[in-house]
């Protein structure tokens, strides 16, 4: 052996790939649930309670939150939509699409440095049904990471049925969630909140600029529903 070939450093070992489902643990985290006097957010509220995590509802109402949050129980506390969004380590956002950028805006100080979670969907009726509408900056989740320049913005639970998640005598939800966002490291946390719903998985699902089509094809799911009297998910194969 030459003095060269003993002084080679030896070839660096590549670290193993991340294990995708080896989630962070987020059971000590406040959730705040933004609209969660509406159907969608109560039922998130309640499902995440019922998990044992520790939920504040939001309202433009105080009162209107805490008697919504009395009436689920399970520890759930209810106050006005700033003091719910300063109070919590991540904010769902379940608001009408119609109120959507108004909220955010008057929330952008008592968002900034919270993991916020958009799961509004922005959509038309008419005689023919449910249909997508067009979002000038490209999605809800895409205008609330405008309206929100200090936040960490993701985009999750749009496809779940209300009237399953706040139906008492079901224990199990049976779906996924499909999770977008930019950091990995914020979309693992909202992969793990979702897995805190029995039944329930969060699978990663890109960036928010592909958030468009994740929010319209509720419009999908609501002709389904109506087709088959049905409550439909999704779930993702193969994975």
């Amino acid at each position: 052996m030459t003095s060269t070939d003993s002084n080679q450093t030896p070839p660096a070992t590549k670290a193993p790939a991340k294990d995708p489902w080896d989630l962070p643990d987020v059971s000590g985290l406040v959730v705040g649930v933004l609209g969660g006097t509406g159907d969608q957010g109560r039922g998130l509220a309640y499902r995440l309670a019922r998990a044992g995590q520790k939920v504040i509802i939001g309202s433009r109402a105080a009162d209107r939150a805490r008697g919504a949050a009395e009436e689920l129980g399970l520890g759930v506390e209810g106050a006005d939509n700033a003091d719910c969004a300063r109070r919590s380590d991540i904010v769902i956002i379940a608001v009408p699409w119609e109120g959507h950028a108004k909220t955010l805006e008057a929330l952008r100080e008592d968002l900034a440095g919270k993991l916020v979670v958009d799961c509004v969907n922005p959509l038309g009726f008419d005689k023919q049904g449910a249909y997508a509408l067009q979002v000038e900056e490209g999605s809800a989740a895409q205008q609330a990471a405008a309206l929100l320049p200090d936040s960490r913005v993701t985009a999750a639970f749009h496809h779940l049925s209300a009237v399953l998640l706040q139906d008492e005598s079901i224990d199990e939800i049976d779906t996924d969630v499909m999770v977008l966002g930019e950091s990995r490291a914020d979309t693992d946390l909202v992969q793990a909140l979702a897995a805190r719903i029995p039944g329930m998985r969060g699978v990663f699902a890109g960036r928010l600029r592909n958030a468009h089509q994740v929010e319209s094809l509720v419009a999908n799911l609501i002709s389904t529903n109506r087709r088959y009297k049905a409550h439909a998910g999704l779930r993702v194969t193969d994975v």
